[in-house]
């Protein structure tokens, strides 16, 4: 058989550390794309299908199966071609792979992140996506054991194969670590995946020019096509982000868009995580935006001497400001997990500093579990859209935890979001019975209608501890600025009535969620 390489007698100390390691630093480094690769495919997913469960494991099990084929036929290929120029053919191939991948993010994804299910969307958009990248790059370990083998017949294929998975394996390690810890936070999503893309086709075209690979047919055509998804998806990228808005940027968590609309007639600034406007703020007023954000203050009417609070879940810092304009003595911490979310609130939404604000970068529950604090109010708005629904503030684990940092008479308040169908699987109806087997002393509101509809909508509960009584005509509420406490009868949801017996507790070891969002989520992609 003759050998896919020219051997040099005598071998230079270079060729020889080439011979023996140059294969094994290109599998690491492959490695290293295929996990930074997977994990920004969630990111890329999860502004149109929720940083749910159901996108997790589909890009998981999709690229999975790409990477399976990958290796079944990477080796049956190796095995009928081991060539060093196929091999880096198809590295290239893979950064063009890596390439379209952004350019269907910016053009296909938008209409199919709003058409598909959310239940099988991000499997069916991750098969497009995806699979051919994975499936690329699978193909080159097997191949490298095959030419290591016929480079280094001495060394066992036991050998070559461990040292092959080994290196693979680590590169995956350092990608999966890069891509969290600097790609995306300092970087961005998109030019982490162009940034991967321009890399792939780097590493594969260099070898082949300098092993006259310019001459093969496949070099011709892959080359120039790599260039030119290289600059398209460079300038759909860039052109995309060239929107009038006032911000946008890769979070640690999530894309962050700070833009200026208008909301019932009046200039109002938006903040926008992923797919979810989560707050606003009129710019002509400090009135707050959304009605669901206005129920904070029912505190008033049950605990009006409150003068410590915590917010879970900043935002726009709306009901931070509130709180801090509700009465001189009112101290105020903010526990928010995205880091750079109080500095924007600072910039762009008329924060102050303010010696009786406390911000902590930390999840909320988190907080809540180390904190040595006693509160009069916490309020809880991490549930911003039906997307994304974050488990761990859905359990009696969590509601236990926050009861038992309230002051007597303190007061629990949360925004969550579903409707109010008995129809299984039913979220509201599992998180209700599982906040008042916490919380005897509990009231529900629903934003904008208590009658039992299909319709999405944001519903408030209320947990207080002790025996403190919720007195609607109170002049706290009665005689109310506040349009929402002075209907905030009406909008009761009475749960007297309801069998709660066929829903679930949710509990740490098993909270659904997503199943049981399945329903509603179903629902309204039908609707829109």
């Amino acid at each position: 058989m003759r050998l896919p390489f020219k051997r040099r007698t005598p071998a230079s100390p270079l060729y020889e550390f080439i011979g023996r390691y140059g294969l094994l630093i290109t599998v690491f480094l492959t490695g290293a794309s295929i996990l930074i690769i997977e994990l920004a495919a969630i990111r890329v997913l999860s502004p149109y299908f929720g940083n749910t469960l159901y996108t997790t494991s589909s890009v998981l099990g999709v690229v999975l199966a790409a990477l399976s084929l990958g290796y079944y036929y990477g080796g049956r290929l190796a095995d009928r071609n081991p060539s060093e120029k196929l091999f880096y053919t198809i590295i290239l191939a893979g950064g063009a792979s890596t390439l379209l991948l952004q350019i269907l993010t910016m053009t296909l994804l938008p209409q199919l992140g709003f058409q598909l299910s959310i239940l099988t969307g991000p499997l069916i958009a991750s098969m497009i996506m995806f699979f051919l990248p994975g499936l690329l790059l699978g193909t080159l370990s097997p191949f490298v054991v095959k030419l290591q083998s016929l480079r280094l017949p001495k060394v066992g294929t036991g050998t070559i194969a461990g040292e092959v998975f080994f290196w693979s394996t680590l590169g995956s390690i350092v990608g999966s670590l890069a891509t969290g810890f600097l790609l995306i936070p300092f970087f961005g999503l998109d030019n982490t995946i162009i940034g991967t893309g321009i890399f792939l086709t780097l590493l594969g075209a260099i070898p082949l020019l300098l092993m006259g690979g310019m001459k093969e047919k496949s070099f011709g055509r892959i080359f120039p096509v790599a260039i030119g998804l290289a600059l398209m998806s460079a300038s759909l990228t860039y052109a995309q982000t060239g929107r009038e808005v006032l911000y946008e940027a890769d979070g640690l968590y999530e894309k962050l868009t700070i833009y200026d609309d208008t909301f019932d007639g009046q200039p109002a600034r938006f903040f926008k995580q992923d797919r979810s406007s989560s707050s606003a703020m009129y710019l002509n007023s400090d009135e707050l935006v959304y009605n669901y954000s206005k129920y904070y203050e029912i505190y008033k009417g049950i605990k009006p001497d409150a003068d410590q609070s915590l917010v879970i879940g900043g935002a726009a810092y709306s009901i931070p400001k509130a709180l801090l304009a509700d009465s001189p003595e009112m101290k105020v911490d903010v526990s928010e997990i995205e880091p750079s979310v109080y500095d924007l609130a600072k910039q762009y939404f008329r924060v102050q500093d303010d010696p009786r604000l406390q911000n902590f970068v930390a999840d909320g529950r988190r907080h809540l579990t180390t904190t040595d604090k006693q509160y009069d109010l916490i309020f809880s708005d991490v549930y911003y859209s039906l997307y994304s629904i974050p488990s761990h503030f859905t359990t009696r684990e969590f509601f236990e935890t926050a009861k038992s940092k309230l002051t007597d008479d303190g007061v629990f308040v949360a925004n969550l979001i579903g409707d109010l169908s008995p129809e299984q699987p039913s979220f509201i109806m599992a998180e209700l019975k599982t906040f008042q087997e916490v919380f005897d002393n509990a009231h529900v509101f629903a934003v904008s209608s208590p009658l039992i509809s299909k319709g999405a909508q944001n519903i408030i509960i209320v947990g207080i501890n002790g025996d403190a009584s919720l007195n609607f005509d109170a002049p706290a509420f009665a005689n109310s600025d506040n349009p929402v406490l002075r209907t905030l009868e009406q909008q009761e949801f009475k749960t007297d009535g309801i069998d709660f017996a066929p829903y679930p507790t949710l509990r740490d070891n098993y909270a659904p969620v997503e199943y049981l969002m399945s329903r509603i989520l179903s629902e309204n992609i039908n609707r829109t």
